[in-house]
């Protein structure tokens, strides 16, 4: 992924209004981000852990949404895996994440969810550049550039239900 700056962040947004993109919280090591190994910039609001955000580029341009996370299932035993990446976690290391739709069906409540790694580092899972712990990346036949391919256009997916 490119480096992008803020206002390329907020400017992103297609599921909030321009208010609310506004407000969000931005990281602010943007210019220390592995920019390299990133296919989307991913964060949570650290003052609203609640809240989470997604950031990737499409086409000519970027496409943000703004995410909710659902309660928390931290200090359960049980394995979830990402529907992104395929890293699979335990404990909350996987979180139902939702995304209000874009447009007028977003005005009136309607949203999709799926299972992300709850910090969003996808890319940096697929790499080895994080580690999510003892078998948690799958052995495949699937080249490393495969697997990238297959997360964003999983990632491609979502953000078509979430109407980019």
């Amino acid at each position: 992924m490119r480096p992008v700056t803020e206002r390329d962040i907020r400017a992103s947004f297609v599921n909030c209004s321009k208010g609310e993109a506004k407000r969000l919280a931005v990281p602010r090591d943007l210019a220390d981000r592995p920019w390299d190994d990133l296919d989307f910039l991913g964060w949570r609001d650290p003052a609203a852990p609640q809240r989470a955000y997604l950031v990737t580029e499409a086409g000519d341009g970027l496409v943000g949404v703004a995410l909710r996370l659902t309660a928390s299932n931290a200090g359960l035993a049980r394995r979830s895996m990402c529907s992104l990446c395929l890293t699979t976690h335990t404990g909350g290391g996987v979180s139902l994440m939702t995304a209000r739709r874009a447009g007028r069906n977003g005005q009136e409540g309607n949203s999709v969810g799926a299972y992300f790694c709850a910090d969003l580092a996808c890319s940096l899972y697929l790499r080895g550049k994080k580690k999510a712990g003892p078998d948690a990346r799958i052995q495949e036949s699937l080249t490393l550039q495969e697997q990238i391919d297959r997360t964003t256009d999983n990632l491609a997916d979502f953000l078509d239900k979430v109407g980019r």
